[in-house]
């Protein structure tokens, strides 16, 4: 007979609610402290969005107003090293912890007015807002991209769902470098069914990383209510399904909010691992500004005045009121003390215009037009000091010859050994002897708790990267095929890609990305690309394409040391290959930038990447051809070698551009515009493009060898440009 069991997740799940005793549980300073933060929060929104109004704040306002209890209650249990992230609607929680960070343990706002430290915090924070450079990131970030560092604001992200993995991020980078701290990422309701959640939230369960998922379900994302779009509409159930404790409580209590977090810290403290914790609320306005969104006729109006029954300012005023700790001139003085630090500072952020009550942004308030492309990439003064060397510096016997992935491998332990905080994530690294390449067997054997398996997650570990580079980790990532980086994409582009930028610069985004391709092995076309080109599209990567054992090592050096993210696309053709390298010093760099002739000429300049390089030095030995070849080494979109590049082409007048991939993911397109620019008078024949077909490679033997880039394509271009010369 078949038998039915009910199964029950192994973690748990459950609700807090809260009634006057437990208020009255609570210190009275505390419960005035939390009270006074939801005001202004409460406050500062509305300036914000009266700003906004009045065409002062450029781009969207995501107003908290009505989920100031989520954000003071979560705040409420965190230290000021503690890390926290949010989404694009980040004010409260910023806010509040910007404030944090700058209060004394004593402060009572009953009897002490806000320090210069806690105004200066509400008046940068409303400057980035406005877009300004008295701002935290310089005007840079807006209302969606914030970041303090020195108070545990790791930054904020507008892209739905990207922050999480940031935040597991944070937390992995506590434990590996032992400190004792938690990260919060918050997030809404349209995020909690973001793969990027999912996928992050079960690393962090797998690690038992010390990060609390907090989640401010507001029912609505813009005006799709969450039952439209799922069948567990109860977000905290994500957390047993992966194996750790879910906490529901109610967002508008803000003592239950303090609970809940208060929970979810010991349950990591007892090390079982992280927790989410989901707070219902509601927002009173729309997704963006200052109408309702019942205006729009997704929500109701006797839905919203339901909710506006339970604000969480009237909330806790009737029970501090009902406890005899506050009285209508209390709650009166509270309101007056951060109002005027709100107006304070809206009144340095503005000028009334001559001859009208209109307010506009003073002149002096706004970053230069002239930085706009500041810190895209870190200064070269970070990287003063690096030993470069190339081949040639080293006698014949100072060399011995090893295959490129024993180089590759040893160099990555040997940096590893000399470097605490390098970690490696990636799929299958600590299997196989090293991984599917075995790039990281000696890692493996020398530090095993440094080289950490990550599940069939791209985007989720690669945000993980992201958010332990900026907590002081310097991770490298193995992306196990090319095409995989589309997967990554987000975090390729909008995480690591731009957050230096976006957020001020001056800060390490050491992340490095190794990336095999193979397109020539006949894995098809969803495993056969080279993302060169779609790194290049990000000013802020580095890519860096080595040919030989000796390349390899030094630039390998060179992104382990840089401040910047590295792309180090690895073609398998290499793998195998044997190559010289110092028998003894292992530790010089190649400069990030530089290309390199590797055969001197006079007929044309060949710009070769990967395993084109190789292709093109047999071309010129086959046919007498006398072509100046260029092993590009370095193609990022600010890191490419145009000095060499252009010297060539001014002494060979013509130029071919050979890639093995296919002809509509190539960096020659780019290139060809470039050099049109920069050496049009130097050309005495048109840019010759030798890439692949237009297809992606597919699985036939005879096809794939068609779909690439040949030695046959740039036999026949190298003839044709230099038959007239």
């Amino acid at each position: 007979m078949v038998r039915k069991h009910e199964l029950r997740p192994s973690a748990p799940w459950y609700r807090i609610e809260t009634d006057e005793a437990d208020w009255a549980a609570v210190p009275e300073r505390d419960l005035v402290q939390l009270y006074s933060q939801m005001q202004l929060i409460r406050r500062f929104e509305e300036k914000i969005l009266e700003l906004e109004k009045s065409g002062l704040v450029h781009g969207p306002a995501h107003a908290s107003i009505g989920q100031e209890a989520a954000a003071v209650g979560a705040m409420s249990i965190l230290r000021a090293d503690d890390q926290i992230n949010g989404t694009h609607r980040a004010h409260h929680q910023v806010l509040t912890k910007l404030v944090n960070a700058q209060t004394q343990t004593y402060f009572d706002i009953r009897s002490a007015d806000f320090t210069e430290p806690m105004s200066e915090a509400v008046y940068r924070l409303m400057a980035e807002i406005m877009g300004l450079l008295p701002g935290y990131c310089g005007g840079r970030g807006g209302s969606m991209h914030m970041r303090d560092a020195a108070s545990g604001v790791a930054g904020t992200s507008a892209i739905v769902g990207g922050n999480i993995p940031h935040g597991v991020g944070y937390a992995l980078a506590d434990r590996v470098l032992g400190r004792d701290g938690i990260s919060v990422t918050f997030f809404g309701d349209g995020a909690s069914l973001q793969g990027a959640t999912y996928e992050s939230m079960n690393i962090a369960a797998a690690y038992k990383l010390p990060v609390i998922f907090f989640v401010e379900n507001n029912l609505y994302a813009v005006s799709t209510h969450i039952d439209d779009v799922t069948a567990e509409p109860r977000i905290a159930s994500r957390g047993p399904m992966l194996g750790f404790t879910g906490i529901e409580c109610d967002g508008m209590d803000v003592v239950a909010v303090h609970q809940a977090m208060a929970d979810a810290r010991a349950i990591i403290r007892e090390g079982r691992g992280p927790v989410v914790v989901e707070a219902r609320c509601y927002r009173h306005f729309h997704q963006s500004g200052g109408k309702t969104g019942s205006e729009f006729g997704y929500r109701s109006r006797e839905e919203e005045q339901e909710w506006l029954k339970r604000d969480p300012l009237r909330l806790a005023e009737q029970r501090l009121a009902a406890l005899g700790i506050l009285d209508s001139a209390g709650f009166a003085h509270i309101d007056a003390s951060v109002s005027a630090v709100v107006q304070a500072a809206a009144n340095r952020l503005t000028e009334t215009m001559p001859g009208s009550n209109q307010p506009r942004i003073p002149e002096a308030l706004w970053p230069s037009p002239q930085s706009v492309d500041d810190g895209i990439l870190a200064d070269p003064s970070e990287s003063a000091g690096l030993k470069y060397r190339e081949i040639e510096d080293f006698a014949e016997g100072e060399l011995v010859k090893t295959r490129f992935v024993t180089a590759a491998g040893e160099a990555l332990s040997a940096a590893m050994a000399a470097d605490p905080t390098i970690i490696v994530l990636g799929e299958d690294v600590h299997r196989l002897r090293g991984g599917v390449s075995g790039f990281t067997r000696s890692a493996l054997e020398q530090f095993p708790g440094r080289v950490l398996a990550m599940p069939i997650a791209e985007n989720g570990f690669t945000g993980v990267a992201l958010g332990a580079a900026l907590r002081g980790l310097r991770p490298v990532v193995e992306i196990m095929f090319g095409d995989f980086c589309l997967v990554a994409a987000d975090q390729i582009g909008n995480g690591i890609a731009k957050v230096r930028h976006m957020f001020g610069s001056g800060f390490p985004v050491p992340v490095v990305l190794r990336v095999r391709v193979s397109p020539h092995t006949g894995y098809g076309s969803q495993h056969s690309g080279d993302p060169s080109a779609l790194f290049r599209l990000f000013p802020g990567w580095h890519i860096v394409s080595p040919t030989s054992p000796f390349d390899y090592v030094g630039l390998l050096n060179t992104a382990l040391k840089s401040n910047d993210p590295v792309a180090i696309i690895e073609h398998v053709e290499f793998y195998q290959r044997e190559g010289m390298v110092p028998r003894d010093e292992r530790d010089y760099c190649i400069p990030l930038g530089k290309a390199k002739i590797v055969r001197s000429g006079s007929a044309c300049t060949v710009l070769a990447t990967s395993a084109m390089v190789p292709t093109a030095l047999k071309v010129a030995e086959e046919t007498g051809i006398d072509a100046e070849i260029i092993d590009m080494r370095s193609v990022g979109q600010l890191s490419t070698d145009w000095p060499l590049v252009l010297q060539s082409v001014a002494k060979t007048n013509r130029a071919i551009i050979a890639e093995q991939v296919s002809s509509g993911f190539t960096l020659g397109r780019h290139w060809i515009a470039e050099i049109q620019s920069r050496a049009f008078d130097d050309l005495d024949h048109e840019i010759l493009h030798v890439t692949g077909s237009l297809s992606a490679p597919v699985v036939s033997a005879v096809l794939n060898k068609a779909a690439l880039g040949s030695a046959d394509k740039l036999r026949s271009a190298m003839e044709l440009i230099t038959e007239t010369a």
